[in-house]
């Protein structure tokens, strides 16, 4: 069952955005495009919050998340998210 995961990055100072810009420039956003399984992989910037970051991350099934979890670049994007001191919250969509 496909569904969507809707992270939110907060910091200080643009932080989450620099955390996405490095994301990107780093090649981790394509590589995670890349994955099998997955959807979708998009960084958002809210108009009025400029402290945060929205990612939306979709995925064919559990199983291709759970991977993606395990993977390599997950290490990569956890040194990203303590190197930015950032906050996360998570909120996940169901297809049905």
């Amino acid at each position: 069952m496909a569904f969507t995961v809707n992270l939110t990055y907060t910091g200080t100072n643009g932080s989450a955005r620099k955390f996405a810009e490095e994301m990107k420039e780093s090649g981790l956003v394509d590589k995670i495009r890349a994955e099998k399984g997955n959807l979708r992989y998009e960084y958002f910037l809210p108009m009025d919050d400029p402290e945060s970051v929205l990612l939306i991350d979709a995925w064919e099934s559990e199983e291709a998340l759970d991977l993606h979890h395990k993977s390599p670049e997950m290490k990569e994007i956890a040194a990203l998210r303590e190197k930015y001191h950032l906050k996360m919250s998570v909120h996940k969509f169901m297809e049905i």
